[in-house]
């Protein structure tokens, strides 16, 4: 068994098994799945996240492994993780608590503590509306190059994200300044990256992750109205070379990026006829 607690949840839970007073807490359900739950909590003032998994069985261990998947079995990759990215100097999550039990790995105990990332906006709901109301040019411009900067420092240094999307990544927002406001805060925005249940280390990643982290980035980013010069701005960034030797030197690895967002949209498109298809029918009078 192992536990870590900083300061403040040790005293919270003195003389408690941390694992039961993890399964105890009391707050707003974020996300609860057959073998994970996630929820908000504030204790003496201050606002907490936990993530709690239970152990997913062989059944499901082994149906990952067939698909090619890495299972997730405990909260123990996403401690690692941020343990990782803070080395890096890659904003992130605050671990206030850890705790894993349980030597069979279908069957693993464990929870993640850690501090509510406050006054804070997602990517994809601050894009959202750039198709309709386009933002400030140098603005725009200082998200893609820390974009571009946290990307390729995760990548050059071994980490995978596994499910880079514009929605895990957090823009600090003073509280009563907006989020593109002409701030001396907002003139070097900081950018939280968050979710890291599914993140992968390594010592150097694969052609094959790198490709994945980039492709979901890519098609996150294909509804918010993002030009060709920005993009051609982020493979600049993103490789630290000339656009013109970017453009030469990974041109597969561009074509590639481009045909994993096209599968994806296209899948998602299915899914949604699919899903209408399949929708129950209304009447005219609501039956």
């Amino acid at each position: 068994m192992t536990v870590h607690l900083r300061d403040d949840i040790a005293a919270l839970w003195a003389g408690q098994d941390p694992f039961a007073a993890a399964e105890q807490l009391q707050g707003e359900i974020f996300r609860a799945v057959k073998n994970r739950r996630t929820l908000r909590f504030e204790a003496a003032g201050h606002q907490y996240f936990i993530k709690i998994h239970h152990g997913v069985g062989w059944p499901e261990i082994i149906k990952n492994l067939i698909s090619g998947r890495l299972p997730i079995i405990s909260a123990r990759q996403e401690w690692r993780a941020i343990r990782r990215l803070t080395e890096l100097d890659v904003p992130t999550m605050t671990i206030a608590g850890f705790g894993e039990r349980g030597w069979n790995p279908a069957r693993r105990d464990s929870f993640l503590i850690t501090d509510e990332l406050a006054n804070t906006v997602s990517l994809e709901t601050l894009c959202a509306d750039w198709p309709r109301q386009r933002p400030r040019f140098a603005f725009k411009h200082r998200l893609l190059e820390e974009v571009a900067r946290i990307s390729r420092r995760l990548h050059e240094n071994g980490v995978c994200h596994r499910d880079f999307y514009l929605c895990h990544f957090l823009l600090h927002c003073p509280p009563g300044v907006q989020a593109d406001a002409e701030s001396d805060s907002q003139k070097n925005p900081r950018l939280s990256v968050i979710d890291l249940h599914r993140a992968m280390i390594r010592d150097r990643l694969s052609r094959r992750w790198i490709e994945k982290d980039i492709a979901g980035l890519y098609f996150s980013s294909l509804q918010i109205g993002l030009t060709h010069t920005d993009l051609l701005r982020f493979v600049k960034l993103y490789t630290g070379q000339p656009l013109r030797e970017a453009l030469i030197t990974h041109a597969g690895f561009l074509r590639r990026i481009q045909a994993r967002a096209d599968r994806t949209w296209q899948r998602d498109q299915r899914k949604a006829r699919q899903h209408k298809l399949i929708a129950p029918q209304v009447d005219d009078e609501g039956r």
